[in-house]
Formats: structure tokens, C-alpha cells, sequence
């Protein structure tokens, strides 16, 4: 099986191998615009005029937030701009700690229709666990925002960043391309609700490498639409894991391919690698998938497909699920399942997996009891050592 090639464009690439803050010569610090660095004095309106002056810029740009703690409300940075611009952030950004705040805007920081833009460094803490206990008392609550979100943005640099404590997701990637995701750390803790680390969707071109994630839900949701991603030396936990879905939710939904999941350790997570979609019709696909060369520690689900995904377990739909998974092998994936059952792969009685591939598979569940496997509809190859022992179908 040949692995996909996980392109992006040569300039791109060069861009990024340089030293991005050589590229600014304009800056734009946000103190200068009647910003306060006291945690209390709301700098959204400073925020604005800075980044208005520097996307305005003819020269290539940079926004400075100092040391220091800045409040700030929702608020979005809007291109088009004129030139490369990034958005270096030395001290704190803080959100209301009122979670009303927000009402129903969807996002606390949000980047729109720019290219070229770097989010470098910083600390963003959403401060959401009035959010939290309101969701976790059955109030009604509004819907959460996610702390920073990059929509239908080009030719993206996202480094050294720290997200803290998110309503929901802490950082959205939508209908982007070429984005290079490098040394970020997101935290929330384990039951906080709903706190993906990264959501992918409609995006191409994308590399997340070196990072850290803790938090309460997925620590990579992968979702429709999602092509070239490339994810590497990642440290996933706790959390719910690396999953491909949920997919299938509408009838006509794009597909995901060409991802790989290598050289990434799983502390404690609900799942490894996951592919889940819903059991109702669906256009929707994943192909060509490879994780590879991952280590399970203690994790409840190290390897899972779950073509009848419904996790509130109420009104479940009970078509065979129309999304189609092939291609995908697990390569060296090493470790402890905190559960018997290590490896299930639960595919759609219409439209089998196929091209399953197992190679090197070594997963227990303790001393005593080895681990278990279990496939239904699950097409494939087994290759060297599989423990616990493959259940793939020819």
C-alpha cells in the first residue's frame, strides 16, 4: 500500500522555514491603541484598531500584545488584508468571566478571509468554569464558544500558543488550507464538557506536529471534508482521543482522506484513533488512513471504528450507515488497553470496511487477561505479530 503524499504548496514551505518574525516590518502593539495590561480593562476595541491599522499595512505586519494580561470580549479580526501580517502575543489574553457574555456569537476569537496570517505564542484563557458547572446542572445555558477559531483562511502559522480552559473547542480550523499547527498546548480538565482540542473540517493541507493536548473530549476531531492531514508527535491526554467523525450526520456530506496519525502517545484517553459515523444514510467517506508508530497508555478504546455512533444512547437512528471506510491500516501501535476488548472495529452491515490493514499490533490488557478483539463487517489484512488477535474477514 502506498502512503499518501501530504502536499503543500513549495513556497509555503520555504515561508515557513524562515524566521516568521523577520518577515514583519510594521508594528502594531496593541498598548499603543489604549490596550491595559491590568486583566480588568476591557482591550477589545484596541484589538481592533491595532489589527485594522496592520491589515491595512502595505508592508508586512505585526500585531504585539506584551507582557501582561489583557481582557477580552468577542471579538473577530477580518481580512481581506493587504499583507503577511502576524499576530505575536507575548503576555495573557483573558475572557469575561461571566459566560453570558458571550450570548450566542460562537466564537471568542475569531480569524476571517485573511492569508498569510502567524498566531505566535501567547496564553489564551477563556475561563470557563462558570460555563461548565451551568452546562453540568442541566440549566439552560447558551450554546459555549470556541476560544479561537480560523475560518476560510489561507497560508496559516499557528505557534507556541497555549489555550486554556474553553468553553467548547478550543481551536477551530474551517474551510482553510495550507495551515501549519506547531508547539501549541491545550488544557482543560477531563470532565469538562465538550472541550475538543482541534476541530478540522473542510480544510486542506494541514500539519499539526509537536504538541500537547489535555483536555475533556476529543483532543483531534476530524471532521466532512477534510483532505492532507498530517498529524505527528502529539500528546494526547486525558481526552476522548484522535477520532475521524463524527461522520454521517447529513445525507450528502463530504469525505475525509489521506490522514496520518504517526509517532503520537495516548495517556489515559476514552480512545486512540477512532473512525465514528452515524447508522443513517450518507455520501460521506474516509480513505486512505494510516496511524502508525503510536503508544497506548492505560486507554480505554486503543482501536475503534463505531458505524453506530449515537453517545446519548436516546433515539438512536438504525439504518446501516451509509459512510464508506477503506484503506486505512494500523502499523505499530504498541501499549496498554485499560478494557478487555482493545481493538473493535464495528463497520456498516451495507457498506463494509474494506482494505483494512493490521501490521504489528501489540496491545494488553493486563497480566492475567490478554485482550480481545471485535470485528463485524471489517475487511482486510493481517501482517506480523497482531495481539490481540486480528477478527478481520478476508
Amino acid at each position: 500500500m502506498t502512503k499518501p503524499a501530504i502536499t503543500l504548496p513549495l513556497l509555503f514551505i520555504l515561508l515557513t522555514l524562515i524566521d516568521i518574525s523577520s518577515c514583519a516590518s510594521t508594528v502594531f502593539n496593541v498598548v499603543s491603541f489604549g490596550a491595559k495590561p491590568d486583566g480588568a480593562t476591557d482591550s477589545t476595541a484596541a484589538f481592533l484598531k491595532a489589527w485594522q491599522g496592520a491589515c491595512a499595512s502595505a508592508a508586512s505586519a505585526t500585531v504585539v500584545v506584551p507582557t501582561g494580561t489583557f481582557l477580552l470580549k468577542a471579538v473577530t479580526f477580518r481580512g481581506p488584508c493587504k499583507s503577511r501580517l502576524q499576530f505575536q502575543v507575548t503576555g495573557t489574553v483573558v475572557a469575561p468571566t461571566d459566560y453570558r457574555a458571550f450570548g450566542n456569537s460562537g466564537s471568542w476569537i475569531l480569524f476571517a478571509n485573511v492569508n498569510k496570517i502567524s498566531l505566535v505564542g501567547g496564553t489564551f484563557d477563556a475561563r470557563a468554569s462558570g460555563f461548565w458547572s451551568c452546562r453540568k446542572s442541566g440549566q439552560n445555558c447558551p450554546p459555549g464558544v470556541r476560544s479561537i477559531s480560523f475560518n476560510s483562511v489561507n497560508d496559516v502559522i499557528i505557534s507556541g500558543v497555549k489555550s486554556m480552559n474553553s468553553q467548547v473547542t478550543h481551536v477551530t480550523v474551517n474551510r482553510c488550507t495550507n495551515v501549519v499547527i506547531r508547539n501549541v498546548r491545550l488544557v482543560a480538565p477531563g470532565n469538562s464538557p465538550n472541550t475538543d482540542g482541534f476541530d478540522i473540517q473542510s480544510s486542506t493541507g494541514i500539519t499539526l506536529t509537536g504538541s500537547t493536548i489535555q483536555t475533556g473530549d476529543d483532543c483531534v476531531a476530524i471532521g466532512p471534508g477534510t483532505r492532507n492531514f498530517l498529524i505527528s508527535k502529539l500528546a494526547c491526554g486525558p481526552g476522548h482521543g484522535v477520532s475521524i467523525g463524527s461522520l454521517g450526520k447529513e445525507l450528502k456530506e463530504d469525505g475525509v482522506e489521506n490522514v496520518t496519525v504517526s509517532s503520537s502517545v495516548f495517556t489515559g484517553t476514552q480512545n486512540g484513533v477512532r473512525i465514528k459515523s452515524w447508522a443513517r444514510p450518507s455520501t460521506g467517506f474516509v480513505k486512505n488512513v494510516f496511524f502508525q508508530d503510536l503508544i497506548m497508555k492505560n486507554v480505554e478504546n486503543p482501536i475503534i471504528i463505531d458505524q453506530n455512533y449515537c453517545p446519548s444512547h436516546q433515539g438512536c437512528p438504525t439504518e446501516p450507515s451509509g459512510v464508506k471506510i477503506s484503506q486505512v491500516t494500523y502499523k505499530n501501535i504498541q501499549g496498554t488497553s485499560a478494557t478487555q476488548q482493545a481493538m473493535k472495529l464495528m463497520c456498516s452491515k451495507s457498506n463494509p470496511c474494506t482494505g483494512i490493514t493490521l501490521q504489528d499490533i501489540k496491545l494488553t490488557f493486563n497480566k492475567v487477561t490478554p485482550a480481545t478483539s471485535l470485528c463485524s463487517n471489517a475487511l482486510g489484512t493481517s501482517l506480523g505479530v497482531i495481539q490481540p488477535t486480528s477478527c478481520l474477514n478476508r
